[in-house]
């Protein structure tokens, strides 16, 4: 009987990535390319990928959680409002919590 062979195929993250910021009106805290972004909508959480229709929404008090392609991190926002055109997306935020 033959072993069964699991074949890993290397993922081109460049194909996956959108260009994500984060704007509070004192500064700006995080620049950079993410493979996914998850935010703290009005109506409930969402995630954003590339390739994703444009869109605008409020954003309520929350986490915003963002993963690159060798890293995960999170703020804390107070709120504020997220545009999503063409794989670039921005928060501008409100504020955020430490």
């Amino acid at each position: 009987m033959q072993p069964h062979v699991q074949t890993f195929q290397w993922i081109n993250f460049q194909i996956l990535l959108m260009h994500l910021e984060i704007i509070t009106p004192e500064k700006k805290i995080f620049e950079g390319e993410v493979t996914l972004a998850t935010f703290p909508g009005a109506d409930g959480s969402f995630q954003i990928m590339k390739d994703h229709a444009p869109l605008v929404s409020l954003l309520t008090e929350g986490v915003v959680e963002y993963k690159g392609k060798d890293a995960s991190a999170n703020v804390r926002i107070t709120g504020g409002v997220v545009e999503v055109l063409k794989n670039k997306v921005i928060v501008l935020a409100d504020g955020i919590k430490e």
